[in-house]
């Protein structure tokens, strides 16, 4: 939940983006980046911080890239008529279908793939659109973590794997 430019894209739309990072160091840095709050799931019952934030109303939209035994709390806390949106495993674990165990609750769930969008041209074309025009004022930027010359590719996913980064990790080539 944690990937940044969610954050930009959550505000440049008027949605209040409220992250989840499993680490306190992250934390900071995801209010800056402009997260309206910041949990973390190491420390917090992320279920109970959402309803909290959301005044017990619950969250219109979750997505989630964990999935896994997870998404049941996440499921828990959309509001009705709200959405969860699955677009990854991370977790590696199975992902339950969370409806049951509530209660059999109205409850909308869905997956997203980038190909729903570059697959149908009018939807390709309003999203150029929307980030062209977001790059132009500026409401979008990268945020890369570190620079790596492809020379140090091992150190480069090293890195990766050790999930300490915040933002995209580039690797440079040098001609």
């Amino acid at each position: 939940m944690a990937r940044t430019v969610r954050f930009h894209t959550a505000n440049r739309v008027g949605a209040t983006p409220i992250a989840v990072t499993r680490t306190r160091e992250k934390k900071e840095r995801l209010l800056n980046e402009g997260a309206a709050d910041a949990i973390v799931s190491d420390e917090e019952d992320v279920p109970a911080r959402l309803l909290a934030l959301t005044g017990g109303k619950g969250v219109d939209y979750v997505f989630d890239a964990v999935a896994g035994p997870g998404v049941t709390g996440l499921a828990r806390v959309v509001a009705p008529g709200g959405t969860l949106f699955l677009y990854g495993a991370l977790s590696g674990q199975p992902t339950p279908y969370p409806g049951f165990d509530l209660g059999m609750p109205a409850l909308n769930i869905r997956t997203y793939t980038v190909l729903e969008t570059t697959k149908d041209l009018r939807r390709l074309r309003r999203a150029e659109t929307f980030v062209a025009s977001g790059l132009r004022a500026g409401a979008f930027r990268p945020v890369v973590d570190r620079l790596f010359p492809l020379e140090e590719i091992v150190r480069a996913h090293q890195h990766m794997e050790s999930n300490t980064q915040f933002g995209k990790i580039v690797v440079t080539v040098t001609h």
